[in-house]
């Protein structure tokens, strides 16, 4: 029996993409199955923490069997739900905003990335994918043309404030954060995912400071 979803540590749930992105390199390979021991062994975790992780959900696998590599990536992408398709729009169009639309297949991972935004006129009509990007004024007026789940800010901390007031008086309270400013503090009704590449790299040059240590 599957745990309730606020039982579920989020520690289990950042698994979660790690187990999907895996096991799709699996299938790719025409692998069919797999068992726990072999997979913990990829997932650099511990056979017990597979199964137990999987449990949460109800358990997919066959005693004697293993999991089938295509079920299981399929029972994940449900579970994440990928397949929901949410709309999100994009917020800043500079070098890495127009990154992270050009190269990340928000498809493929649960959304469809249908408009982006700038206020720098420079960058107003420029296409980025096929999207002609507009100018960060005409917000309201897409957003209620369009059901709008979720936005991605690229713009900077010092910038973010007014422009998460007029998304949340839109009602978007979901946010892919890339600015550094704490949306939850401000909305603590939002769901945030905070990217900080600065943390990353401050943890690889620890890593790197302190070999053998955190082993």
């Amino acid at each position: 029996m599957a745990k309730g979803n606020n039982q579920i540590s989020m520690s289990v749930i950042r698994r979660l993409p790690r187990y999907y992105r895996f096991l799709s390199e699996l299938n790719d390979q025409d692998i069919d199955k797999i068992s726990s021991t072999k997979l913990a062994q990829i997932m650099n975790v511990t056979a017990s923490q597979v199964r137990q992780d999987l449990n949460c959900f109800g358990g997919f696998g066959q005693q004697g069997y293993g999991y089938s590599v295509r079920q299981l990536q399929r029972e994940i992408a449900n579970i994440l739900g990928l397949n929901n398709r949410y709309q999100a729009v994009l917020i800043g169009a500079g070098n890495f905003g127009s990154a992270v639309a050009k190269h990340l297949d928000f498809n493929r991972l649960g959304f469809e990335l249908i408009g982006c935004f700038d206020k720098d006129d420079a960058k107003c009509g420029t296409q980025l994918r096929d999207i002609t990007v507009q100018n960060e004024n005409e917000l309201e007026v897409f957003c209620a043309k369009h059901r709008i789940d979720a936005a991605v800010l690229c713009i900077p901390k010092a910038s973010v404030e007014n422009t998460l007031n007029r998304l949340y008086k839109l009602g978007i309270k979901c946010y892919w954060n890339f600015s550094h400013f704490d949306i939850n503090t401000k909305y603590r009704d939002t769901i945030v995912e905070n990217v900080h590449l600065s943390d990353s790299l401050m943890t690889l040059c620890y890593r790197m400071n302190n070999k053998g240590s955190t082993e």
